[in-house]
């Protein structure tokens, strides 16, 4: 299924939306998952942001990625922005939430995790910007 296709079938933020009320999930039958906690359509949408521009959320890297160099780290930023792999093994939730991936010889784990606002506990809902704050965390598959 192309982008395109995709977006023909998931509902955009604004018909999630409607007169300033949030609905409970996506109305359409082609967004797996979609219920209380919201829409996996947005929360794709969402993720990939994150994950493609670095923006709409935070992002953390750890000691062990940190050393390896900036050369090394701005080819795993690269390798993580551009990622398009997801298949129902490693993405069974279609959220685009985490993958392993090989770079430069080093084998990196990359997750988007979802918090409240206050980063205590896990959003009410994921779909929801207003009151979710995503994390992607980025190591190497051994510091998980």
């Amino acid at each position: 299924m192309t982008n395109m296709d995709n977006d023909k079938l998931c509902p955009s933020s604004e018909q999630i939306t409607n007169a300033g009320r949030r609905q409970n999930g996506c109305q359409s039958e082609a967004c797996k998952g979609y219920g209380s906690m919201g829409c996996t359509c947005r929360i794709r949408e969402l993720n990939d942001r994150l994950r493609t521009t670095m923006s709409g959320g935070l992002v953390h890297m750890t000691d062990g990625i940190a050393v390896l160099g900036l050369s090394t780290v701005n080819a795993i930023f690269k390798a993580i922005s551009t990622f398009t792999d997801f298949t129902p093994d490693n993405d069974p939730w279609g959220e685009h939430d985490c993958a392993v991936m090989e770079v430069g010889g080093h084998r990196i784990i990359w997750k988007i995790d979802y918090y409240d606002r206050h980063r205590t506990y896990h959003s009410p809902d994921a779909a929801d910007p207003k009151v979710t704050v995503r994390v992607l965390t980025i190591m190497l598959s051994q510091e998980y």
